[in-house]
């Protein structure tokens, strides 16, 4: 499912039109990716906890060559599901 398809079904089970559905949609996932941006966890009852991860700096190897190379430090975005979507991913 994209953010169209999403909208789509929002738009269908709430009775509103599709491009304001696709407003909210595209306005949650901007609320989230900032909070991110900020540091912050963002926890959505019944849904999960998105939490930015922190990953150091670190050697690795070129693949093609085998010559060590240093990756840099990065940030990450973790998700993990709230105990109602586990239920519901597991039967």
């Amino acid at each position: 499912m994209n953010n169209a398809e999403l909208a789509e079904k929002i738009a269908a089970d709430h009775g509103v039109t599709k491009a304001d559905a696709r407003k909210l949609v595209d306005g949650v996932f901007a609320a989230i990716a900032d909070a991110a941006a900020a540091g912050e966890e963002i926890s959505i009852n019944g849904f999960g906890k998105f939490k930015v991860k922190a990953t150091p700096e670190r050697e690795g190897r070129n693949p093609g060559t085998g010559a060590t190379i240093t990756i840099k430090a990065s940030k990450k975005l973790g998700f993990t599901p709230a105990k109602a979507v586990k239920d519901k991913l597991n039967g």
